[in-house]
């Protein structure tokens, strides 16, 4: 522990210049006291450290002078990808690695190449989550990551939507969408998905795990969702919409999204089109699009039209029953 503290002292001095010992002793963790020791053993083995006293002053290498030993570890490799995702690599256990990893690279690099990134990495920021949602709780999910890496079966307790279920499942990979995670893997041959947060146990065997030769993850990953869709969506309905009923539809998902972009739109205001959009159910399609109306108003199917008016109904009669 204390050699790769050492080995950090250097990068952060060669990468950041000068910097106090407050500074350093903060972003290793350690009080100053033991900061000082480390800076002593590093100059006694020959790492050419000076102190600079004053209010700007600090610890610094002599100019030129820079380290060689900047190779990865196992994990360190590992958390590479990850690079710029400080959330999900903390919850995949590897946020400690990510820091290490983005220094170690930092400091291989020539100094104005290290500047441009270091420009970069400051005025860019990605957030995988999405809006107006918690996080998932995903208390196995370094369980789960262990095994994708090590190429090991797993033992699953899993919440479907069926029943629980019991299951030891090959790890194919990790997939995060839109701040959700999930796990693919095969139990029977076949790669199936499964949502890290409705799993309720995980133990992870010592068994080798096995992967087919050809599986593609992002390959899969793309099919599973527009095979998801393509079940989703299990009718259509006409409905005639405004300019503001199209921006709402528009939002709504993307299937509806690439629906309305191929139909003739209005153009101007206080104009109504009639397009033709993909619906779920009937229970699904009638709360949803009578939160857009009168922006959007259902033409067909019948069922759908008489799905609206019963919740319309039910509104008012709720309104009715209520006395103030």
């Amino acid at each position: 522990m204390r050699a790769s503290r050492l080995l950090t002292i250097q990068m952060l001095l060669q990468t950041r210049g000068r910097m106090s010992a407050q500074a350093l002793a903060e972003l290793l963790e350690v009080s100053v006291r033991t900061l000082y020791r480390d800076v002593d053993q590093l100059t006694a083995a020959g790492v050419p450290i000076y102190a600079e006293q004053g209010r700007n002053g600090g610890f610094q290498l002599v100019e030129g002078w820079k380290t060689t030993l900047t190779g990865f570890t196992a994990s360190e490799s590992q958390a590479v990808f990850m690079s710029g995702l400080a959330g999900p690599a903390a919850e995949l256990g590897l946020g400690q690695q990510v820091v290490d990893a983005q220094l170690k690279l930092m400091t291989a690099l020539p100094a104005h190449q290290r500047d441009d990134a270091q420009r970069v990495q400051s005025r860019f920021h990605l957030d995988p989550a999405d809006w107006y949602r918690e996080a998932d709780p995903v208390p196995h999910l370094a369980t789960v990551a262990a095994a994708v890496w090590q190429d090991r079966q797993l033992s699953l307790r899993y919440d479907s939507w069926k029943a629980e279920v019991q299951r030891t499942v090959h790890p194919l990979g990790l997939v995060l969408k839109a701040g959700v995670w999930y796990l693919v893997a095969s139990s029977d041959a076949k790669p199936r998905t499964y949502r890290i947060s409705n799993i309720l146990g995980a133990e992870l065997l010592d068994k080798a795990s096995t992967r087919p030769k050809r599986f593609d993850l992002s390959a899969y990953w793309t099919e599973s969702i527009q095979r998801f869709e393509a079940e989703l969506y299990q009718g259509h309905a006409v409905v005639q919409a405004t300019a503001q009923g199209v921006k709402q539809l528009h939002q709504l998902s993307s299937a509806l999204a690439k629906a309305v972009a191929t139909q003739a739109l209005p153009t101007q205001a206080g104009e109504s089109v009639r397009l033709k959009i993909p619906i779920e159910t009937l229970e699904n399609a009638s709360y949803q699009l009578l939160r857009m109306a009168p922006d959007v108003v259902v033409l067909s199917p019948v069922a759908l039209r008489r799905a609206i008016a019963q919740r319309l109904w039910v509104i008012q009669a709720s309104y009715d029953s209520v006395s103030l």
